[in-house]
């Protein structure tokens, strides 16, 4: 058994229009996370303490960081820019995230279902510095599943 690295993957988008082969490709991705809620109950005639019950889960947003491209070069990009210039969000079905090895072959993959942006950011523009330019794009999803890989 040994340990698996996270710097080799990739993303696709199911359903986005007009997709491009650069629209797997990303610096970095955060936010396959979730929690389960807890609820309290309180039991008559126990005062010491209040048992707590697993509730609903709870669902981060992903965020994906890559540079910035053009509408006409990313299919992503058209979309968020129909989301949030024209307010035409149209959800995607599902999204999966691959972790791949180092022959291209899949390790671990998440399918995320419904998902939409809530937040695109445009990093910081500096003529002191030469760094490419940054796009941050959050979006929401009801799920993930960790999916088995034969």
């Amino acid at each position: 058994m040994h340990q698996i690295v996270g710097f080799h993957f990739r993303v696709f988008f199911f359903d986005l229009p007009d997709e491009k082969e650069v629209d797997i490709q990303f610096q970095s991705i955060t936010g396959l996370d979730v929690q389960i809620e807890k609820e309290s109950l309180k039991e008559g005639g126990e005062n010491r303490f209040e048992h707590s019950l697993p509730g609903r889960r709870k669902y981060t947003t992903l965020t994906l960081k890559r540079g910035v491209l053009k509408p006409e070069d990313s299919g992503l990009t058209t979309w968020c820019q129909k989301a949030f210039q024209d307010l035409e969000i149209t959800p995607l079905s599902r999204v999966d995230i691959e972790l791949l090895n180092e022959d291209h072959n899949i390790l671990m993959q998440w399918e995320l279902s419904h998902v939409w942006p809530v937040s695109w950011k445009i990093g910081e523009l500096n003529a002191e510095k030469g760094a490419v330019l940054i796009e941050t794009l959050e979006l929401n999803y009801n799920h993930f599943k960790l999916v088995g890989i034969s």
